[in-house]
């Protein structure tokens, strides 16, 4: 019979700790999971895209790609203000024409039959122009589209919407849906119709991920509404961004030569502040509001950057964060030396390098899911880990000074029986001592011989028990006859202490029990003399043996001090010693119930206790019964 502490040692003491680290590394994932999906998840993300925007700036391929003709306060003041809005950009157009521009995009939907001759002069500037996209919206409604006036309408090459998408959260419009459809009817976004006009083609293909203008694929999927993620140019100056600007009194005025090239691609539109609804938040805000049109400038800017940013699927993210997470909980789990914060750390620092590298390279990493995998597993397995260690070495302090205090006992102990060794002996070899006088001082060499041989063999068992070393012989025997082994070995220390030993056989000869009967027989023993140790004169010590189901129980229970709740959970460590034992001035070295414990567990029974402060204590050994054949009585 192999006992269960051998099969342990290595790795049930170890797996209890790592079994709680596998635990609290699961719940820390899930935790990340949980908080990257929420709304303060969300946010932080935010931020942090946010962030890396304005650290990496936008290395455009094709800065600068269009121009914004502001209609500024500036502009409106000096030319009627929003009456005169017609006649402005007529006024724009006109001057503009000569120069050929590629695209012109007007933010403003026209919508409203206005002056006659005000409305045919800027149908026939528009119509004069190689391509102008006109703006159609949504009205508040939101069942059905506002759309330019017929005049203008059949003057212009396409009509785009100029809707963009400020995320709920926190206003900010990091993107904007390049197609809108209600009523039956969908339109494109301005900036993409400005884009393939620029690039001269007739339609814009589709599939469920990605929407493509001749030979370029634009990463706008279906599932996202076909949102484009928008790379802001950096602002310059008081502007909101490095988009081209140009105001239209400059133009109108024709104080200054036209200052754009040739084919060039225009957005026109109102960015005065008191009269342009549209004044949304962006990352290079810090403060300022942006118009929409110059939103769409940015959004045309980023198709003919043709640098779009790349969203990581949701899949991918989980899958990312479990590999981060792993990497992180095997650093723990599997790594018992100094380097396992360094190698923990190696994982969290690819978390936090991951939304900075992904950008660069034009991917949108969750960073709060990431950073979350990895840095919750780190904080929470490293707390673990500080909590386990610290309680251990306090632990194995206080096995120490037991341990220290056990040495003490024990050399003390050995001290009596050496003595009287050495003195009995010297008594022979110095005096002729009749034969009735050696024989007596021979039985008290022989006796103190054999006390001080218990002794050393009493550490010795433990040591070998905890070490899984000692060799278990195969007996099975009669459980009664066991109590009344034990019971008759203990009577005269009950007797001379004037206590009462009880015992109680409720088993029969048929109820057996199988291992090592001496190993048994020093548990049981120790039970009892511990009882008879820490009881008081006249009190009963009971030892009770009884079948229950698979199992033969042996209950020793008496009426002695007893112990509280946090000794029991300890009385049974190596060297503890209860503070009433100690004042009790009983002689121990506290070993005995670790050696109780060794050897119940080694033949795979169990020990429990019931105590109470100064009414008593009941220990029950329970162990597997045996089968009748072979019996030894």
């Amino acid at each position: 019979m192999k006992p269960r502490r051998e099969q342990t040692a290595a790795g049930g003491i170890e797996a209890r700790p790592r079994l709680a680290q596998a635990v609290l590394l699961l719940v820390s994932v899930l935790l990340a999971w949980l908080v990257a999906g929420s709304a303060a998840g969300h946010l932080t993300d935010n931020n942090i895209a946010d962030a890396l925007v304005r650290w990496t700036g936008s290395a455009h391929a094709a800065r600068g790609a269009c121009t914004l003709i502001a209609i500024d306060e500036e502009t409106l003041s000096g030319h009627g203000g929003m009456r005169g809005l017609r006649s402005i950009l007529a006024g724009i157009l006109e001057t503009v024409a000569p120069h050929h521009p590629a695209v012109v995009a007007i933010d403003l939907t026209l919508a409203d039959a206005g002056d006659p001759s005000e409305d045919d002069r800027l149908a026939r500037a528009m119509a004069a122009l190689p391509a102008v996209v006109l703006a159609a919206e949504i009205r508040s409604t939101g069942d059905t589209w506002e759309l330019p006036a017929p005049v203008f309408a059949n003057a212009v090459s396409a009509i785009g919407h100029v809707h963009a998408a400020p995320d709920p959260m926190d206003s900010v419009c990091r993107a904007i849906p390049l197609e809108k459809a209600v009523d039956r009817r969908r339109f494109w976004a301005l900036s993409l119709e400005a884009y393939r006009l620029w690039r001269d083609e007739p339609y814009i293909l589709e599939t469920p991920e990605s929407l493509l203008v001749g030979g370029v694929e634009i990463p706008a999927s279906r599932a996202s509404s076909r949102l484009l993620q928008i790379r802001y140019l950096p602002p310059g100056g008081q502007a909101s961004s490095g988009i081209n600007r140009i105001s239209g009194t400059q133009l109108l005025s024709k104080a200054a030569s036209y200052p754009v090239p040739e084919k060039a691609v225009l957005f026109v539109g109102v960015t005065a502040p008191s009269a342009a609804r549209d004044r949304l938040m962006t990352p290079f805000s810090y403060g300022r509001t942006m118009q929409g049109v110059e939103i769409h400038a940015n959004a045309f800017d980023t198709l003919a950057s043709r640098r779009f940013y790349h969203t990581i699927p949701s899949a991918m993210g989980f899958l990312f964060s479990l590999a981060i997470a792993a990497l992180t909980g095997a650093a723990f789990l599997f790594r018992r030396s100094r380097h396992t914060y360094s190698f923990a750390a190696i994982p969290l620092t690819a978390s936090f390098a991951a939304p900075p590298v992904g950008y660069l390279n034009d991917f949108l990493i969750p960073s709060t899911l990431i950073i979350l995998s990895a840095l919750l597993p780190f904080l929470t397995l490293a707390a673990h880990r500080y909590w386990f260690v610290t309680r251990r070495l306090r632990l194995a302090e206080r096995e120490t000074e037991n341990y220290r205090d056990a040495i003490h006992y024990v050399t003390h102990e050995m001290r009596t029986p050496l003595t009287a060794i050495q003195g009995s002996s010297e008594l022979i070899s110095r005096y002729s001592l009749s034969a009735d006088k050696q024989k007596q001082i021979a039985g008290m060499i022989h006796n103190e011989s054999k006390r001080l041989g218990r002794l050393i063999q009493v550490f010795l068992d433990v040591e070998r028990l905890s070490a899984g070393q000692m060799q278990l012989r195969d007996d099975v025997f009669a459980a009664s006859s066991l109590v009344a082994t034990c019971t008759e070995r203990a009577r005269p220390l009950a007797q001379n202490k004037q206590i009462a030993l009880e015992a109680e056989t409720l088993c029969n000869d048929g109820d057996l029990l199988r291992g090592d009967r001496e190993l048994l027989e020093h548990a049981l023993y120790n039970l009892i003399t511990n009882a008879i140790k820490y009881s008081g004169s006249g009190s009963t010590v009971r030892i009770r043996c009884e079948r229950r189901g698979g199992e033969t129980a042996l209950t020793v229970t008496d009426e002695g001090m007893g112990m509280n709740e946090e000794e029991q959970r300890a009385v049974f460590r190596k060297f503890y010693r209860t503070a009433a034992a100690e004042r009790s001035n009983e002689k121990g070295s506290g070993v005995g119930l670790a050696i109780v414990d060794q050897i119940v567990s080694a033949h795979s029974g169990r020990v429990a206790l019931k105590s109470e402060p100064n009414v008593g204590s009941e220990f029950t050994i329970t162990l597997p019964a045996a089968q009748e054949s072979g019996a030894e009585t």
